[in-house]
């Protein structure tokens, strides 16, 4: 697998993946939370029960002590639904203050009142809204992690089941949202 968590630079880092497969997603997930992870950069995962476990799967592959990490708060590994839950309301509607607040709260937590800390984010969340139908919410969190990224130094990977989308339209849209596009060989290219 390519190594590309490297060359991720100082200026916001979002990226999206396109996924056929949720191993292939959770390698290049682990492959983005390992470099970080190496350098001693926090790594946070908001991902659904399956993912979160082929990630960590991946990662204990590349011999890091996982247990270890969310002891010591550098490895955090969060519910999609429940983060989701925590800033949108019953009536469908993301609500950014409230998304911003736990965002940092979860940030700062995994930083530790280290300077200097670009904490590295995968996020599912996306593509559950995605999935869901929930277009105009989904595009509207990204919307807002691109908003936290003013004021907040992390890295963001999200990752979408190519499967989801029919339209080059919508496709396009999400592309537009982030600064690089994954590709199946885990290289990224800055978008245009």
């Amino acid at each position: 697998m390519k190594n590309t968590a490297r060359s991720v630079p100082t200026a916001p880092y979002h990226a999206v993946r396109f996924y056929d497969n949720e191993k292939s997603l959770a390698q290049i997930v682990a492959e983005f939370l390992a470099e970080g992870l190496t350098d001693g950069k926090p790594g946070i995962v908001i991902a659904a029960p399956s993912q979160r476990a082929a990630i960590v799967r991946e990662l204990v592959v590349r011999s890091f002590d996982v247990v270890s990490l969310q002891g010591s708060g550098d490895l955090v590994l969060l519910d999609a639904d429940e983060t989701l839950a925590t800033f949108m309301s019953d009536d469908e509607k993301l609500h950014a203050k409230a998304f911003e607040n736990e965002m940092c709260n979860v940030i700062r937590k995994a930083c530790r009142g280290r300077t200097d800390c670009t904490v590295r984010i995968y996020g599912q969340m996306v593509d559950i809204l995605w999935k869901s139908g929930k277009h105009k919410l989904a595009i509207r969190l990204e919307v807002l992690w691109n908003q936290l990224a003013n004021t907040h130094a992390f890295s963001l990977l999200c990752g979408y089941a190519i499967g989801s989308f029919y339209k080059d339209a919508n496709f396009e849209e999400i592309c537009s949202q982030h600064t690089h596009v994954v590709s199946g060989d885990g290289s990224a290219k800055a978008v245009a």
